[in-house]
C-alpha cells in the first residue's frame, strides 16, 4: 500500500453547485485537497469557502487554458490558446513539444494571473495542477513546473497509472515527469482517477494522488471517471483503507477525518 495519499477534488470554482459538492466532500472525509479556477464564476465563493480551517492551506490552482475566459490579456491574441471572441479555445496537440516565444509568453502571463488572483482574493495556493491536464503539454509543463519552483510549491505529475497507458504514453509520461521532477517538487510519486483504482490495488510504496471529480449520488458521492450509480467512497474504501489521507501546507498535514465511506 502506498504510504499516504491525497485525494484531489479538481474544479473547485467552477459554479456555485460544483462548491457545494466539494466542500461536502471535504466535510465527509472523502476529499483531503482541492485545487480552485481563478477565471469561473464560482471562484469568490470557493475563496471564502477555503479559508474554513478544514480547507486552509489545503487549496492549490486549477490552472486553466481550456475553458471560459482568460484573466490576462496577452493570450487572447494567440490564436492557439483563444478564439476570435478572446475565450478559451485549445488548439494544441497533447504531444507538442515546442512552443514559439511569443506563446509561451503569453501562457506565463496568463499563470501569473491566475494566480495573482488568487493572492488577491486571500488564496495562497498549495499547489498547481490544470484544467484538462494542460501542463502535461510538454513546453507548458516546463513552464508551468519553473514558475512553481519559484514559489516553493509542488505540481502534480502526469497521470501515471492506468489501463490504457500503452508503452507509447508510459514512455511520454516517464520522461516528462522526470523532467518536472527535476525542475520543481511533485505532489506525488504516482496519479491516477478512482476509474484506475478500481481496476487495479494501488501501488505498494510511495505516495498517491487521487484525481476526482466529485458527483452527486443519492447521498453519496460518484465520480466523473466512473460509471453510473458507482460509488467514489466505495473504491476509496476499498483500495485505500488505513492509508492515511494527507492534504498540502507549507508542510504536508495527515488529516484527521473520518474514515472512507462514512458520508453522512
Amino acid at each position: 500500500m502506498p504510504r499516504q495519499v491525497i485525494v484531489n477534488a479538481d474544479d473547485f470554482g467552477l459554479s456555485l453547485s460544483e462548491n457545494a459538492l466539494i466542500l461536502r466532500a471535504f466535510e465527509t472525509g472523502v476529499i483531503s485537497s482541492a485545487t480552485a479556477m481563478a477565471n469561473m464564476p464560482g471562484f469568490e465563493q470557493a475563496c471564502e469557502m477555503a479559508r474554513q480551517p478544514l480547507l486552509n492551506g489545503h487549496v492549490g490552482l486549477h490552472f486553466n487554458l481550456s475553458y471560459g475566459p482568460p484573466l490576462g490579456q496577452a493570450i487572447t491574441s494567440r490564436p492557439v490558446f483563444c478564439d476570435a471572441n478572446g475565450q478559451f479555445d485549445l488548439n494544441l496537440s497533447r504531444y507538442c513539444l515546442r512552443l514559439g516565444s511569443k506563446d509561451l509568453a503569453a501562457v506565463e502571463d496568463e499563470l501569473q494571473a491566475q494566480w495573482q488572483h488568487c493572492l488577491d482574493h486571500g488564496l495562497r495556493p498549495s499547489h498547481l495542477d490544470s484544467h484538462q491536464h494542460v501542463h502535461n503539454i510538454w513546453p507548458i509543463g516546463e513552464l508551468v513546473a519553473r514558475f512553481a519552483a519559484r514559489q516553493g510549491v509542488p505540481m502534480r505529475l502526469a497521470r501515471n497509472l492506468g489501463a490504457n497507458l500503452n508503452p507509447p504514453k508510459r514512455l511520454f509520461k516517464t520522461l516528462f515527469n522526470r523532467r518536472i521532477r527535476s525542475l520543481c517538487g511533485a505532489t506525488a510519486d504516482y496519479v491516477c482517477t478512482p476509474a484506475d483504482l478500481d481496476y487495479a490495488a494501488p501501488p505498494a510504496y510511495g505516495s498517491l494522488e487521487v484525481i476526482v471529480h466529485p458527483m452527486q449520488l443519492d447521498g453519496d458521492f460518484g465520480d466523473a471517471s466512473l460509471g453510473p450509480g458507482e460509488s467514489l467512497t466505495h473504491v476509496l474504501h476499498k483500495r485505500l483503507a488505513g492509508v492515511p489521507k494527507v492534504a498540502y501546507g507549507r508542510t504536508t498535514q495527515v488529516l484527521t477525518l473520518v474514515e472512507y465511506g462514512d458520508v453522512h
